[in-house]
């Protein structure tokens, strides 16, 4: 008889979900739901505010990623006001995300993905977390917890706070960086560069022995799709600004694309088992899966700026192709794109228009304003209507887990087939929720749940519950 399996909630992920299984009369997966259970509604919050506070409004939108949502909006506003911040105001804001994405993804690798690559996927429930990581590695945890605190120390230095920050504004950033500030901006980058080569080696080794002990994974979660990331004119891989390219799942660049022209290009579609909306690629007629985030990333562009980060990218792309499309592979991507942030904050500390005039006036004379930023999970767009007033009359946002909902859901059904094959136990629970962590999907705002956050899974047959596993 058919049933349905139901994780709930799924565990060290950003915010609150859950998966549903429908499963046929021989326990094969026919559907699978990645279902957000958290309502953002922030598009009709921020009608009727003022224009000039949504910097820091966007901000609270989420706890773990709020210096992306801060630092996108200013480039919207920027956008809608029709100015060109100066050359410093965009060094430091790009300084900032750099500390951002050092913490989320040292934060992602090290507490949320480390106790997989350190444990497997066979670990115990009761020891399979942070505090067991350190027990077992306490210095490769004590480490990439460091890196993780730099990150968020160059963050809060340039931001004003550590989470949501402050200092992004519409024209440009709102402070002059002092001697003092520069000196530890200096001092945190160099010790972030050192800490990320000590600790790329060890962290590649752990990855590459969990590809290697579960090729289950590495077999059925190979899922073709389109990708979409950001480009430099170079081609180079950016965060901060640039060009949106697109990719097909056979490897062709179809076209590149600025923000303000989204709607050509992205097709937004509500569901009715998440709050999350699905969006696909509308491309000549026809709507196309697609994915962001550090694989889309890595497959779109055609190389990374700085010598580290481009050398372990020449070995990812050797031994993966391009493109790559296995989810599992995500991890590894996020390491490369972690070794770059790490560089590129040094170049960024190094480069004398850092300190220069930082500020231009901006008026709102009504308009549209538009902009994105690779934010760690992938590619985050704000959309803005502001009337003559300076009032903000219309607002979307576009955040990088509702592109990837529908390809998580195809993931799920793939990797469940593949690990439910002899019987629901320990392990294949693990490696189900390890599927969706690969995405790393953020869903998280303003608030979150407090305590401990169980795991039950629920056996229906014809819509009634047969047998419920519990872990406490």
């Amino acid at each position: 008889m058919s049933k349905t399996i139901k994780i709930d909630p799924v565990t060290r992920i950003e915010g609150h979900a859950r998966v549903l299984l429908d499963c046929d009369d021989n326990g094969k997966v026919e559907e699978a739901f990645f279902c957000v259970n958290e309502l953002r509604g922030f598009e009709r919050i921020l009608v009727g505010m003022q224009a000039h506070t949504l910097p820091q409004v966007t901000a609270r939108i989420c706890g773990v990623c709020p210096t992306a949502h801060h630092l996108v909006a200013a480039k919207a506003l920027d956008h809608a006001a029709g100015v060109e911040i100066p050359e410093a105001a965009r060094l430091l804001r790009e300084f900032m995300y750099m500390g951002h994405v050092i913490h989320s993804h040292a934060l992602s690798l090290f507490v949320l993905a480390g106790p997989d690559l350190v444990f497997g996927l066979t670990g115990n429930a009761a020891t399979q977390n942070i505090v067991g990581m350190v027990a077992a590695e306490p210095e490769l945890a004590g480490k990439g917890l460091r890196l993780r605190s730099l990150g968020q120390k160059i963050n809060e230095t340039i931001g004003g706070r550590g989470i949501h920050p402050v200092t992004a504004v519409a024209g440009g950033i709102s402070f002059d960086l002092s001697d003092g500030q520069f000196q530890r901006l200096k001092e945190l980058t160099a010790e972030a560069v050192g800490l990320v080569k000590e600790l790329s080696g060890p962290v590649k080794t752990l990855l590459l022995r969990l590809f290697d002990d579960n090729p289950q994974l590495l077999d059925s979660l190979n899922l073709p799709t389109w990708y979409l990331g950001t480009v430099t004119d170079d081609g180079l891989l950016s965060f901060y600004d640039g060009r949106l390219r697109v990719m097909d799942e056979k490897g062709t660049i179809k076209t590149e694309f600025a923000s303000a022209d989204y709607r050509k290009f992205l097709a937004e579609r509500t569901v009715t088992n998440s709050y999350a909306k699905e969006v696909y690629i509308d491309y000549e007629g026809a709507e196309h899966l697609y994915r962001v985030s550090t694989l889309a990333r890595l497959n779109v562009v055609d190389g990374i700026g700085t010598p580290l980060a481009q050398a372990e990218f020449e070995q990812f792309r050797a031994k993966f192709g391009r493109p790559c499309h296995n989810a599992v592979i995500q991890m590894y991507a996020k390491l490369v794109e972690l070794i770059y942030a790490c560089e590129r904050a040094d170049q960024l500390i190094n480069n004398s228009a850092l300190r220069g005039d930082n500020r231009v006036p901006v008026t709102f004379t009504g308009g549209r304003g538009v902009a994105h930023i690779e934010a760690p999970r992938g590619t985050l767009i704000h959309d803005y209507e502001i009337d003559e007033k300076g009032i903000v009359r219309a607002a979307n946002m576009i955040v990088a887990t509702q592109q990837n909902t529908a390809a998580i859901n195809k993931s799920i059904k793939a990797g469940a087939n593949a690990l439910f094959q002899g019987g629901e136990d320990e392990k294949m629970l693990n490696g189900l929720e390890f599927v969706v962590r690969c995405y790393d999907p953020c869903l998280a705002c303003s608030t979150h749940a407090i305590g401990k956050m169980a795991l039950a899974v629920e056996f229906r047959e014809n819509g009634r519950i047969t047998k419920t596993i519990w872990r406490g």
